[in-house]
C-alpha cells in the first residue's frame, strides 16, 4: 500500500477529531485523577479499520470504535451523581479516499455514533450524532527528498459541536534529520527523536487535545445558588495538556506506547439542549497519562 494510503487512514479513522492515526487497530487505557478533588477519569478504548482496494489507487475504509469511559464521580454537587459514573459509545464508520492527481489525494469520511450512559438499558435519537470530513494530502515523503515532508488541509463537522460550519483541519510534517521529525496541527504537535540501529525506540514531546462527549439519557436537574434550575441533558469534556511520550517497536507493525503529562486545560461540564454549559464538574489541572498497543500499516 502506498504512504498516501497510510495518510488517508491516519486521517479518517478517529470519530472525534481528537487524533491523527496511522493504525489499522488500538487498545488503548486512559488514567488522570482529578486535583483537588475526590474525581477522576479512566478510558478504556479500542478500534479496527478494514481497508478494501476498489479501484487503482482508490480504497474504502470501513471502521468500528468503542470506548468505556469511568468517571469516578465523589464531589458534591447540587444534582444527583447516580447515573453520571458510566458511559459508553460505539462507532461505526465508512472512508473513501482516492487520487486526484500527480500531487494532491482526496479523502472523506462519515460515521454514525452511538454515546450515552445508556441508563436505560436502551438507546434513544438524542443518543446518536452524525460527523463528516474531507481532507486534501500533499505527499513528499516518499520521494527520495533529503527533508521529507507532508501537508494535510480538510474540514470536519459533528452535530454534537451545536456549530452550523465546518471546522478547518490543517497538519504539516517534517523530518528535518535522520533520527527527528516534527508535525505542527491540531488536534496534535510534537517533535521525536529516533534512537536504535532500527529505530525501535522513539522518545517525543507533545502537545494535544483529548476528551469526550455523552448523552445523559435522564436529564440531570441542577439547582443553582438562586434556585434556579437548569436541565443538563449531556456530558462534555475538554482536555489540553502536554507531556512526554515513549513507543517500542516489536516489529515494523506493532508498537508499544506510554505517554505522560499535565493538562493545560481540564474542563469537565453538563450542558443543556443548546450545548450551553450548566455545571462545571472539574477544572483543576492534573496528571495525565495513557498507555496501549498499536497495530499500523
Amino acid at each position: 500500500m502506498t504512504k498516501y494510503f497510510i495518510i488517508m487512514i491516519c486521517l479518517v479513522s478517529f470519530t472525534r477529531a481528537t487524533a491523527q492515526l496511522t493504525d489499522l487497530a488500538r487498545v488503548e487505557y486512559t488514567y488522570f485523577p482529578q486535583s483537588d478533588s475526590d474525581n477522576s477519569f479512566r478510558r478504556f478504548r479500542t478500534f479496527v479499520n478494514a481497508p478494501f482496494k476498489v479501484s487503482e489507487d482508490a480504497y474504502l475504509v470501513p471502521g468500528f470504535e468503542y470506548r468505556n469511559v469511568n468517571l469516578k464521580f465523589n464531589d458534591e454537587t447540587p444534582f444527583s451523581r447516580s447515573d453520571l459514573t458510566r458511559f459508553q459509545s460505539f462507532s461505526l464508520s465508512l472512508g473513501y479516499t482516492f487520487k486526484l492527481n500527480e500531487k494532491w489525494r482526496f479523502g472523506a469520511r462519515a460515521a454514525g455514533i452511538l454515546t450515552s450512559n445508556f441508563s436505560n438499558d436502551s438507546f434513544t435519537n438524542d443518543d446518536l450524532i452524525y460527523t463528516g470530513a474531507v481532507y486534501f494530502i500533499n505527499d513528499k515523503t516518499d520521494e527520495g527528498l533529503s527533508k521529507p515532508w507532508r501537508l494535510i488541509l480538510g474540514g470536519r463537522y459533528d452535530t454534537e459541536s451545536g456549530r452550523p460550519f465546518p471546522l478547518p483541519f490543517v497538519n504539516y510534517y517534517r523530518e528535518f534529520h535522520p533520527d527527528w521529525s516534527f508535525t505542527l496541527g491540531v488536534p496534535k504537535s510534537n517533535i521525536k527523536r529516533y534512537f536504535g540501529a532500527e529505530q525501535k525506540h522513539i522518545f517525543q514531546a507533545f502537545v494535544t487535545l483529548d476528551g469526550f462527549y455523552a448523552n445523559i439519557q435522564n436529564n440531570v436537574a441542577v439547582v443553582t445558588d438562586t434556585d434556579e434550575i437548569n436541565t443538563g441533558e449531556s456530558i462534555s469534556m475538554t482536555i489540553l495538556l502536554g507531556g512526554m511520550g515513549y513507543e517500542y517497536c516489536f516489529t515494523d507493525n506493532l508498537v508499544l506506547y506510554i505517554y505522560a503529562g499535565h493538562t493545560i486545560l481540564n474542563d469537565i461540564r453538563l450542558r443543556n439542549r443548546d450545548q450551553d454549559d450548566v455545571f462545571t464538574i472539574n477544572d483543576q489541572n492534573s496528571f495525565y497519562g495513557r498507555t496501549g498497543l498499536k497495530f499500523k500499516i
